[in-house]
């Protein structure tokens, strides 16, 4: 049992689960620093992961990694995709409207101003902001560790969805200002025009293609390290709202579901415009968005 895996899932479940440190920690009879250090990897008995699985309201096997772990949380599972991202040589992403830790600026700030003005609607306006912070913090951790560890990855993105993105502009399920909403789509624009550049220019490491025809029917990532592959499934876009549960995602390592994802994957890629096609295409629907 390598106990700072099991680190790393606990802080995700309790992300999930919505409680304060302060709170597990109090209920497992402990402070808060302990359950951050079992946190940071220390050594955990099995008695005190019984305790704290039934306070996550999780399994047991959920916190060793054996079997599917699913989170309904975005924020939950973006501290999870992090883990794994920190661990992983290969990268493989089918679906979705761009990459996290290929963001520019511009998406970023976009994508806080607009949640922060959902924040104000919110029913709990501090744990609305809260969970912005920690999605913020989480996504800065991938992009940081993206550009240092620089892991080959392999992008697929689907020409649907990115074009109702520059329709919409960042967050575009979001009710929002419409000065904000101005602000998103143009964002969205300048967003757009990175991946096209990053398209053409074939960075060491990093491909990124274009599916075109019926888009892929769920995004996924697979996320192969030294020792393990795993598979990610998600139905959260990725400027989702950080606290709002609106779906279930999933993680495992089991072989056949490594394999299954990995022929679609494949396919999906074979069947994907590329480089300076993928560009150029990319661009015709950044010319269509800015004349509609």
């Amino acid at each position: 049992m390598k106990f700072a895996d099991v680190g790393q899932r606990l802080r995700a479940y309790r992300l999930e689960s919505g409680m304060r440190a302060e709170e597990i920690a109090a209920r497992l009879g402990v402070s808060r620093a302990a359950l951050y250090r079992y946190e940071k990897g220390e050594v955990i008995k099995l008695e005190t992961i019984r305790r704290l699985a039934e306070l996550l309201k999780i399994s047991p096997l959920s916190l060793l990694g054996i079997g599917v772990e699913y989170f309904t949380r975005p924020t939950a599972f973006g501290e999870r995709l992090r883990n794994l991202e920190e661990q992983a040589d290969q990268i493989l992403q089918v679906g979705g409207r761009l990459c996290q830790p290929l963001t520019t600026d511009a998406f970023d700030g976009a994508l806080v101003e607009a949640w922060t003005e959902s924040a104000e609607k919110a029913p709990d306006r501090a744990m609305a902001l809260t969970a912005i912070e920690q999605a913020v913090q989480s996504l800065s951790q991938r992009k940081r560790n993206y550009n240092t560890r620089r892991p080959n990855m392999t992008v697929v993105l689907a020409e649907s969805t990115l074009r109702r993105f520059l329709e919409d502009g960042v967050a575009g399920s979001l009710v929002i200002p419409e000065r904000t909403r101005a602000r998103c789509r143009v964002a969205a624009l300048a967003e757009a025009a990175s991946i096209a550049q990053l398209m053409e220019s074939l960075p060491i490491g990093l491909q990124i293609g274009l599916a075109q025809g019926v888009e892929p029917s769920g995004n996924f990532r697979i996320l192969r390290g030294r020792e393990r592959a795993f598979v990610a499934t998600s139905p959260f876009p990725v400027d989702s709202l950080p606290w709002v549960s609106t779906g279930v995602t999933s993680i495992t390592s089991a072989d056949d579901a490594v394999a299954a994802h990995q022929r679609v994957a494949e396919a999906v890629w074979r069947d994907a415009l590329k480089g300076s096609a993928a560009a150029e295409r990319v661009r015709e629907l950044i010319r269509e968005a800015e004349a509609g």
